[in-house]
């Protein structure tokens, strides 16, 4: 006959295992905002012993933190040198709004004729969470915009879709704040939101597709010129940039 652990010690074992992964999970959180802020620069080696130490943490979950983030494609990894945060391109920012302009606008469309009741309901709370934070400035706005974007393609329970434009978002992080950098930028992006999101809570596919297209192409135009104007594209001045064609 088998030996049965104690319920109260089975309690505590899973208690434990539930701290540990809480805590790997809220590295990868924290150390996430860290590079989506710029707190830790691009291009420079990530200090483990330093920044075990500032986050009063072992080596060992933050090491898991970061082979986890470099999965996202926010950090890379380098044989006997150790974990870099990923520069940002034009070249990235092309490759990512592409891969998100062929998926997104047809997931938000389905969507629109799937979701229920609370899903419609959450998506417009969470748009109105981002306008509120986009207003003030808030370090929440990439993570909220995260939110509203992954709203509207959701309750299609397309999930090898979803998981691919879970990782997109969190790698077009950086370039959405970048865009947002400029004066004035989030009242655009506010104005196509909710158009949008009108067009989603009125369950009309085609011009769901239409908006969430153009809203994209407009923030991929937008960096094109900013990584023009900064003179900071890795990609040689004779490549040209293709233009997209907005989905109908």
């Amino acid at each position: 006959m088998g030996t049965y652990l104690p319920v109260d010690q089975i309690i505590s074992m899973a208690a434990k295992l539930f701290q540990v992964r809480t805590l790997s999970d809220r590295l990868v959180e924290v150390v996430r905002d860290m590079i989506l802020s710029g707190a830790i620069e691009p291009g420079l080696p990530i200090r483990q012993d330093s920044l075990a130490k500032d986050l009063n943490v072992s080596k060992i979950p933050l090491r898991e933190a970061l082979v986890r983030l470099e999965q996202d494609g926010l950090v890379i990894s380098h044989p006997n040198r150790g974990f870099f945060v990923r520069a940002m391109s034009v070249a990235e920012a092309e490759e990512i709004y592409d891969l998100r302009l062929k998926l997104e606008p047809d997931a938000a469309a389905e969507a629109c004729l799937a979701a229920t009741d609370e899903e419609r309901e959450f998506a417009t709370r969470t748009l109105a969470q981002l306008d509120a934070a986009a207003a003030s400035g808030a370090s929440a706005v990439g993570a909220l915009n995260r939110a509203f974007h992954m709203a509207l393609t959701q309750p299609g329970h397309r999930i090898v879709t979803m998981e691919i434009t879970a990782r997109l978002h969190v790698m077009a992080d950086r370039y959405v704040r970048k865009h947002l950098e400029y004066k004035g930028r989030h009242l655009t992006a506010e104005a196509e939101h909710h158009d949008i999101l009108q067009a989603w809570m009125e369950r009309d596919p085609r011009r769901v597709r239409r908006l969430v297209s153009e809203h994209l192409e407009h923030i991929l135009r937008d960096l094109r010129e900013e990584f023009s104007q900064a003179d900071a594209s890795p990609v040689p001045a004779q490549t040209p940039l293709r233009e997209k064609r907005s989905a109908t």
